[in-house]
């Protein structure tokens, strides 16, 4: 018997030993546990090849993923560079919230902006394609639609999104084309320029009622942005006529600087909006050289982007918000909302335009003025305005109105 109870403490003793030694994650019960044998990474290759950390985020409260809702893959293409303060760096900014809040995994390829980077743009999209690691391949702007249609046609899986360009809409059920009502935005513009010409006591204004219009290519966007702001000037007050020329080039200031001359000089015109890319900033130093004129921007907020002596005379700057209107595909496709082979075309409501409505706009616009404004955005918001557009049927109604209101 007693040898019996030694053979039983024994046993006792190894079992208590196994029981002790064992670890929690070795329990397939155990919450995170993975039974499956994990291999060593090699250290020659890159274990998460498609993820760009880049700068540093805060991602705070909000950055913990939703678990019912996915989590993309997103590679952005900049055919140029970060730094823009306009298109490229809106759109980051848009993106990087998504990343932030936990929606996107995000990497950023700048390709460069050169006629000596140009090649590698087809390269780089074919690349990125070809790879299978993306949800979704954001690029934008009027010089990428060429190479984003072969890429898009070479990789039918692919899913592509191209802001600020309408060019092949429909043509490729993969790509969604994201486009701005720069009409509503122009309308806004046209209220406020209208309203501060009568403003004799400001500064620079004259008591001619005369506004001036640059745009860079007499062409469907560019009078899209013109029928908004003859809208919004007649609207505002009949007598205000607007004096409108094309540059036919957006990268051409001094051409743009000669007409912003004239306009003042010849017609007294003491706003002038412009419209036309780089070349509108020929606009602005117009209206500083002579020193009887304001200047209005466009897409970014140029109080932020111009030279100091240039931004002090920039009023306000109509704005085309492209991160925004990224953050609104996302919003629309986690609820199960998808454009593929669309165009989606973004106003106030949606967040995609507006205008500036602090520094300048606060400082030297009167308050009626700003209280104007702003009753005008909320009209064109509940669409109590329709605002009409060159884009689509009535091409030929702002040629009409343009002729109409010139001085």
């Amino acid at each position: 018997m007693k040898k019996f109870f030694a053979i039983l403490l024994v046993v006792l003793m190894v079992f208590a030993v196994f029981a002790c030694d064992k670890k929690p994650s070795d329990d397939p019960e155990t919450p995170g546990s993975d039974s499956a044998p994990v291999s060593e990474p090699d250290p020659g290759v890159d274990p998460s090849p498609s993820v760009d950390p880049g700068p540093s985020v805060d991602p705070g409260p909000s950055a913990e993923p939703d678990p019912e809702k996915k989590v993309y893959n997103v590679v952005h293409l900049v055919n140029g560079n970060l730094g823009d303060k306009s298109f490229f760096d809106s759109a980051d900014s848009g993106l990087k919230k998504l990343e932030a809040d936990g929606r996107i995994i995000l990497k950023t390829i700048e390709m460069g902006g050169t006629d000596a980077d140009q090649p590698k743009w087809q390269e780089t999209l074919n690349e990125v394609a070809e790879s299978k690691l993306y949800d979704l391949v954001v690029c934008g702007t009027y010089q990428m639609p060429d190479y984003l249609k072969e890429t898009a046609t070479a990789y039918p899986d692919q899913k592509f999104l191209i802001y600020d360009d309408t060019t092949y809409v429909g043509e490729n059920d993969n790509v969604v084309n994201v486009s701005y009502r720069q009409n509503d935005m122009g309308y806004l513009i046209g209220v406020y320029a209208a309203a501060m010409t009568s403003k004799t006591d400001v500064d620079k204004i004259n008591p001619e009622k005369v506004v001036g219009f640059i745009g860079g290519v007499d062409s469907p966007v560019i009078n899209d942005f013109l029928y908004g702001f003859l809208t919004g000037v007649k609207a505002t007050d009949p007598e205000v006529k607007v004096d409108t020329r094309y540059v036919n080039s957006y990268v051409d200031t001094a051409t743009a600087k000669e007409m912003g001359l004239a306009m003042i000089n010849d017609n007294k015109v003491d706003i002038i909006w412009g419209v036309a890319g780089l070349s509108g900033n020929g606009g602005a130093e117009a209206a500083l050289e002579s020193g009887k004129s304001w200047f209005i921007g466009v897409d970014s907020d140029q109080e932020l982007t111009l030279s100091p002596e240039l931004a002090a005379i920039t009023l306000t700057s109509g704005l085309k918000n492209v991160g925004n209107s990224i953050v609104w595909v996302f919003d629309e496709w986690d609820a199960g909302r998808t454009y593929w082979g669309q165009e989606v075309n973004l106003g106030l409501v949606e967040g995609g335009v507006g205008f500036v409505s602090d520094k300048n706009f606060k400082n030297i616009a009167p308050q009626d003025v700003q209280d104007l404004v702003l009753k005008a955005e909320k009209e064109v918001r509940d669409k109590t305005v329709e605002v009409p557009s060159a884009i689509g049927d009535d091409t030929n109604g702002v040629i009409a109105l343009r002729d109409e209101m010139q001085p």
